[in-house]
């Protein structure tokens, strides 16, 4: 007696010591050895396989997934057990070439996160691991590996990751999910300059690979003080856990900030890349992983409508606002000495000031985007008069939110002579024949009215209009507002008729919400970013280049803050200083209202 598989192997028939137990009369026929077998199992596969391609050959065809196994040795070992590889024309049935998860789903990998304890690992790291796993796009033995100055077990972690995924995670808890996901978490106790603490994390590594199945590729992730990036760096490359085995990759991730100006940043790329390729460094700019920021480049270069007027000729002045209603909260010791400037328009600010002026890349990769965004860094141009086009201030007490909030200098762990800036706003221009003349304003600021980012392209009035003045007198300008958050999406406003018998023209809006518009809720920035790692795809994360090029832009005006003076004031829960708004007043031009 056989048996016989159904589906795409029907009419397969088994042989071996099964046959003869399952009927008792095989044992008095003929037997065969068990190469015999093999052949003509093999024989049977493959005039299966030419039925199937016959059945399907309106699908398109797709390569054989890797060479087949021996199938001799796999007999040897007992039973019969022959794994054979399908033939070429084969197609998985179960595959839509539609699909286009498959390629953004990462293959066999790992995660260390140094200074695993921190507030961005809780809130934003660990639930977006977990959010990547809900979804489908982890490997089923990803790991995740923490390291901090806590006396933890592997159990005591995971039951930290739980806490912050129940609290923060994005997509809805699943039991399963979470199950796989923490058997392949692990803690490592220690200093970073604890060498047997390394040497652990090693073992760590080189476990996983054997029981997850990691085939040594793993990311380590910065999450630390940047005055630790090189003793870290240092002892990665000491201990070989910066060497990827022959087949297999290493990445290095870095958070902000990059330095604190551009002979540290020098300093502090010089000392990475010893250990690291370029290629091998991942900036994170948590911006870039933001759905609207990446609208941006599809704003521009998939449409035929907006790339005709997005120049000089049309453009009066771009707006790019980052404004926060909170205070410091508890990142005194960070904040006090870094400032607005350097934690925001050195990075986050200047990058959308990239995309927005950039040239069409000649293809979406990031070789291809680092030209055209290093093309703008190096164009922009600072105002002659810095003291009259730049703007520094702290807040001070005042309303938020309902309730009466400190100034920056009452705040803990701030000296009371701090000059520290948590307001700036510039005046850049950018020297090239696509923008030569238009200015472009970048502000960002704490305690301010509302927390919102965007950017505002406004355009110039109409040259002549045939419309009275009481006609147009509610009549702003033109303008593309790009929302990155918190409401994703895109503000056209223009002018329209208001009803009535009399011609009175006023502005509207015509609104794109990301959550309207499609039925997925956006990712978090983290998740894609932390994806792109593991993919080993850097289209949004700045290289050194652009690093150095955003320090040489803002080193200027800092270098003109420390000698001229003190920060101005601006009540909290205000939109800023006086001064920022005379600014532009001197230009004929006001501030956007977000």
């Amino acid at each position: 007696m056989s048996s016989a598989c159904s589906g795409p192997f029907r009419g397969t028939r088994w042989y071996g010591s099964a046959r003869a137990r399952a009927d008792p009369a095989a044992a008095e026929r003929p037997s065969i050895s068990r190469d015999e077998a093999v052949r003509r199992l093999e024989g049977e596969v493959n005039e299966v396989d030419k039925g199937v391609d016959a059945e399907m050959t309106d699908k398109p065809a797709e390569p054989a997934r890797g060479p087949a196994p021996d199938a001799a040795a796999q007999s040897a070992k007992g039973g019969v057990h022959v794994p054979v590889a399908p033939a070429a024309g084969w197609v998985n049935p179960l595959r839509d070439p539609r699909d286009r998860r498959l390629p953004r789903i990462a293959g066999p990998s790992g995660l260390v996160i140094f200074g695993v304890t921190g507030d961005l690992s809780r809130k934003k790291l660990m639930p977006a691991v977990y959010d990547l796993a809900n979804r489908g796009l982890l490997p089923p033995g990803f790991s995740l590996v923490g390291f901090a100055r806590r006396d933890w077990e592997d159990q005591d972690f995971a039951q930290v990751v739980y806490e912050a995924v129940k609290e923060h995670a994005r997509t809805p808890f699943r039991e399963e999910v979470w199950h796989q996901l923490s058997e392949g978490m692990r803690f490592v106790p220690g200093d970073f300059d604890d060498d047997t603490a390394f040497k652990q994390l090693r073992a760590a590594v080189e476990e996983l690979d054997s029981s997850r199945g990691t085939g040594g590729n793993f990311a380590f992730y910065l999450s630390v003080p940047p005055r630790f990036f090189p003793k870290v760096v240092q002892q990665l490359k000491k201990h070989g856990l910066a060497n990827a085995p022959r087949g297999s990759w290493r990445r290095a991730v870095i958070e902000k900030p990059f330095g604190h100006d551009l002979a540290s940043a020098r300093r502090l790329n010089r000392i990475v890349h010893e250990v690291f390729d370029p290629e091998q460094v991942f900036r994170i700019d948590h911006y870039l992983g933001k759905e609207t920021v990446q609208n941006i480049l599809a704003l521009r270069f998939a449409n035929t409508m907006f790339e005709p007027i997005w120049n000089r000729s049309f453009v009066d002045h771009v707006q790019i606002t980052m404004a926060e209603d909170i205070g410091i909260g508890g990142r005194a010791g960070y904040y006090d000495g870094i400032g607005a400037a350097r934690d925001v328009v050195q990075n986050h600010l200047l990058q959308l000031l990239a995309l927005t002026a950039m040239e069409e890349p000649i293809a979406f990769d990031a070789e291809a985007l680092l030209t055209e965004k290093l093309k703008v860094l190096k164009s922009v141009r600072l105002p002659e008069d810095l003291g009259s086009h730049t703007v520094r201030a702290q807040y001070a007490e005042g309303w938020q939110g309902g309730e009466r909030v400190v100034g920056y200098v009452q705040e803990e762990g701030i000296a009371p002579g701090s000059r520290t800036d948590t307001y700036a706003a510039v005046k850049l221009g950018i020297g090239n024949r696509r923008w030569a003349g238009v200015p472009f304003y970048l502000r960002a600021g704490k305690r301010l009215g509302r927390r919102v980012t965007e950017i505002a392209v406004v355009f110039k009035r109409a040259p002549h209009s045939p419309f009275d003045s009481t006609a147009t007198e509610e009549l702003g300008e033109n303008a593309v507002v790009i929302r990155v958050q918190p409401d994703e999406g895109m503000t056209v406003r223009f002018g329209s008729k208001v009803p009535g018998t009399s011609m009175e023209i006023r502005d509207v809006s015509m609104d794109f919400a990301y959550g309207e518009s499609f039925t997925e809720s956006s990712p978090e920035a983290y998740e894609r970013l932390i994806l792109d790692v593991l993919l080993g795809d850097a289209n949004l994360f700045p290289r050194h280049q652009e690093v150095e090029e955003s320090w040489r832009i803002l080193d200027p005006i800092e270098a003109y803050w420390d000698e001229h003076g003190r920060p101005a004031q601006y009540p909290a829960g205000t939109w800023g200083p006086r001064e920022a708004d005379e600014m532009l007043a001197r230009d004929g031009r006001s501030w956007r209202r977000p």
